[in-house]
């Protein structure tokens, strides 16, 4: 199993750096201990760099997977099925520019200015041309972001960090202006330049938004008692995207409708705030 080159690197000069400790440590004079004592917490310290880097070096050996040698008819087979190797999950950036500069052998470029498209002829290795027409963009033309898109990140921004705020758009089927899926450093960039601010939980712990679970939580009822409150418009809650969290404000929980919603449920049977005591349970516990 190969070991990256950076921690090889790192290994490399810890080596040095604790060989270069224990030479100034050796020329000391014994008798000044207060230099030689400080020389050997060093040289301790350069062994212990390098013990812990060998450490890594030997787990990223161990949980590593080993590659599996494929045959001629599996290349094949991967060859023949471009698209599922390209957008497979466990195929990163780094794969994928192996595989364009394995396959292309260069790409030409040209404008047609009178249909306003840029035209891309994509010489393969194998000797094949593929032309591509796109839309060239116009003067003045940006691929913006919609703007129920930015509205939706400055609801959800209440509740959700940039990582969960992208997982949640994605969800919904929703991209980018350039068409691209939203990654953690594209919402934080959306942020930035529609000057939304981050999601920073409270110190204490109190924070004044709440999604549906932490919502009906503090209101002593089940999610879906408050869900269809909140839908039914007898409690104020924003549900910015269709596959998205319901977001509540705390200080709407404390008011008298909320505490309508308390009380009707807990006299309901067919909603009520906790399980019965002679209710079984569909799942095991797990302790």
């Amino acid at each position: 199993m190969l070991v990256p080159y950076a921690l090889q690197r790192d290994l490399e000069a810890a080596r040095y750096a604790a060989d270069r400790a224990f030479r100034q440590y050796d020329a000391a004079d014994p008798e000044n201990r207060l230099v030689t004592s400080e020389l050997e917490v060093r040289w301790n310290k350069a062994l212990g760099r390098v013990s812990e880097i060998e450490a890594r070096m030997a787990k990223h050996q161990t949980t590593t997977p080993r590659s599996i040698p494929l045959s001629a008819h599996q290349i094949a087979a991967l060859a023949g099925n471009l698209r599922a190797v390209w957008t497979a999950p466990s195929t990163d950036a780094r794969l994928k520019k192996r595989i364009v500069r394995t396959l292309i052998h260069e790409v030409v470029a040209d404008l047609d200015d009178v249909l306003s498209e840029i035209v891309l002829v994509i010489h393969w290795v194998g000797g094949v041309h593929t032309k591509l027409r796109l839309p060239k963009r116009r003067r003045g033309q940006r691929n913006a972001t919609p703007d129920d898109i930015v509205d939706a990140v400055r609801q959800l921004v209440l509740i959700a960090n940039d990582d969960v705020i992208a997982g949640v758009l994605n969800r919904n089927g929703l991209t980018t202006g350039n068409g691209n899926r939203w990654t953690r450093e594209r919402v934080t960039a959306l942020r930035s330049y529609r000057k939304i601010p981050v999601f920073r939980p409270q110190i204490d712990g109190v924070e004044p938004w709440l999604n549906l679970g932490s919502a009906a939580k503090l209101l002593g009822v089940t999610p879906k008692t408050l869900r269809l409150a909140a839908e039914a418009g007898e409690i104020e809650g924003a549900h910015p995207l269709p596959d998205g969290p319901w977001i509540f404000s705390r200080s709407k929980l404390a008011t008298p409708e909320a505490q309508q919603i308390f009380a009707r449920a807990r006299q309901s049977h067919r909603h009520p705030t906790r399980s019965l005591p002679d209710q079984e349970s569909l799942f095991p516990p797990i302790t």
